[in-house]
Formats: structure tokens, sequence, C-alpha cells
């Protein structure tokens, strides 16, 4: 495996902030946010409602992202894969690096950090982990930590749920492009069973001086659909029509955004 270099470890003996951490004014938190009037916010669909599938296409079509309550994931399976991986970054750093990534051999999956790569000539300020959660064939539990306790039974877990609300999101957006319920799971994987899902924990070390860096650079997501389970820190923000907006903090929502793959 590899060696990480973590932000963790640097944020914990940290002096000041290293400038390849600190963005251009206009890159700044404070300078993206949109401060008009009453600005818009991301579309919130209720899953039990008969109208859902129209307004997740309606959102999908519009924003590009939207959230979603009632969606069926128990809380408490969403509780547990959270302090499973927060516990995982509390572990000593000895221990995270068994899981190391190791990008010389080609390896992506593991324990990795921003440190260790740039976007431009600014580095960004997160840790993270990173692993294959299904289907059982592009699995490698040797990505999978040992500690913390049911770490593996949490993803298990969450992974099921996951795989029952994306393939209804994508039949749902299948539909809304006036095509066959199962059109996008085939076309990307041959049906439900071939699609890849990938888990990634995303750890922000608290910050000498959040208002110059970024958690994560301004990006779009190679994937199909990414479902994003927030904490109750807010900072998520989307970029429509020139603009950035705050994503509003929905308790138990989860954040459901439209990939490079489907767009």
């Amino acid at each position: 495996a590899g060696v990480v270099q973590s932000v963790q470890a640097l944020a914990s003996s940290l002096g000041a902030l290293p400038p390849e951490f600190v963005r251009p004014e206009h890159e700044r938190p404070r300078a993206t946010t949109f401060r008009g009037a009453s600005p818009l916010q991301i579309p919130v669909v209720d899953m039990s409602l008969p109208d859902a599938g129209s307004r997740m296409v309606e959102a999908a079509r519009e924003w590009g992202i939207f959230q979603v309550v009632n969606h069926g994931v128990p809380a408490d399976t969403v509780a547990e894969l959270q302090r499973v991986g927060r516990e995982f970054f509390a572990l000593p750093q000895e221990e995270k690096q068994r899981y190391a990534m190791d990008p010389a051999s080609g390896k992506t999956e593991g324990y990795g950090s921003s440190v260790q790569r740039s976007t431009g000539d600014r580095k960004i300020w997160s840790d993270n982990l990173f692993h294959a959660i299904s289907p059982p064939a592009a699995v490698n539990h040797g990505f999978w930590p040992d500690k913390p306790r049911g770490y593996r039974e949490a993803n298990e877990a969450y992974c099921g749920h996951m795989r029952r609300l994306t393939g209804e999101v994508l039949e749902r957006l299948s539909a809304g492009l006036g095509l066959e319920k199962g059109a996008m799971a085939e076309a990307f994987a041959g049906g439900d069973d071939g699609l890849v899902l990938m888990q990634k924990v995303n750890f922000y070390p608290p910050c000498p001086q959040p208002e110059l860096v970024l958690g994560f650079a301004p990006h779009t997501d190679l994937c199909a659909l990414t479902v994003l389970v927030a904490n109750d820190v807010p900072g998520l923000q989307v970029s429509k029509d020139g603009h950035w907006y705050d994503v509003e903090h929905v308790p138990g929502a989860l954040i459901v955004n439209v990939g490079d793959q489907i767009e």
C-alpha cells in the first residue's frame, strides 16, 4: 500500500494555514454564495407522494440535483453508517494507513487524501475512504477496514437500501425521457444486477481559517448518480445559471445528484 499524507494529521499540528490550501479570492466560500433576494433552493421530493416521479424528473431537468424525503432508508441504518465513518477517521494514523490508496499501482480504492493531489495549484481540505460495495464481484474487502466494529455490516445494510433507491430513481428518470423504466439500468450495466455502487466517506477536519479553503473544489460527478448523506453542518453549494446556492439542510433527507453519465 501507499503512504497517505493526511489533512487530518496536518490539521492536528497546524500553526498557520499552508499556502497551497488557500483559494484565490473569487473561489473562497464567502465569495461564491449567491446573496441575491429570495435565493432559490434545490427541490425536495417526497417519495411517498403520487407525483414523486414527475417531480424527480422536473428537478433533474431544471437543477440536476434534488433532495428526497420519505425515501425508505431507515434512520438507524444511516446513523450506523455515519458512526462507523466517524470512528474510522478517529483511529490512529497508523491504523488508517493499513488501507492507504496506492495510485502508483493504479488502485484508487482505499484511504486517501487531497494532500496527495491538487486541483490546479491548490489543494482541498479533506480526507476520504473509498471502495466498491456492490455487486459482490466488484468488491475487494481488503479495502474495508477491520475497525471500527460493525463497519462491514453497516455498509452492507446501507448498500441494500441504495440498490433499491437508485433503481427507483433510474426508473423514474428513464420514464421521464420517454423510455422503458429499465432503460438506464440496462444501458449502464446490462440491468440492475450489473450496476456498480461505490462508497466514499469524506472527512473534513476542523480548519483554522475555513473561510480560505474548500473541502471540495467545484466539480461534476463522473458517475451516473450520487446519493449523498449530509451531516448537520451545512456547506454544500450548487451552481445554477452562474450563481452558487447553499443546499438547505433537511433533516433525514438524502441528496441525489445527476452525474455525467446520465447527463
